[in-house]
């Protein structure tokens, strides 16, 4: 069973960076899909960024597209996101999640919370105006 650990969140000032990482010490991601999700107290739970680790497909959401870089590194064991030009609208609870698929779907992954059984505990990102 993945067990997802997620690191990297800090405080920053307003177009700043920080980059998040996903791992499970346990599981190589061959063949799956894993993102990264936010979510503030009082809102709902928001897909940003989805990777099909099988041919590294990203999706990134409209919102934090051109400053947000979804990547997998060479052994597959972790998954990236890359914040850059951070603003306040981006603090949050980052969580990444991950689902097997059982074929080798070459299609980009859903940002659909509902679809991910598998969730780390969040890191947080606080950015500062």
């Amino acid at each position: 069973q993945v067990q997802l650990m997620e690191s990297g969140g800090g405080s920053v000032q307003a177009g700043g960076s920080l980059r998040l990482s996903c791992t499970d010490s346990r599981t190589v991601f061959n063949r799956h899909c894993v993102g990264w999700f936010r979510q503030v107290p009082g809102k709902e739970r928001e897909g940003v960024a989805t990777i099909n680790t099988y041919n590294s497909a990203p999706y990134i959401i409209d919102s934090v597209r051109g400053r947000f870089t979804i990547s997998q590194d060479d052994n597959k064991n972790t998954v990236y996101l890359q914040m850059n030009n951070l603003k306040p609208e981006d603090t949050a609870m980052y969580y990444c999640a991950a689902y097997a698929r059982a074929d080798r779907d070459l299609r980009s992954c859903t940002v659909a919370s509902s679809r991910y059984g598998a969730w780390g505990q969040g890191t947080q990102v606080t950015v500062s105006s």
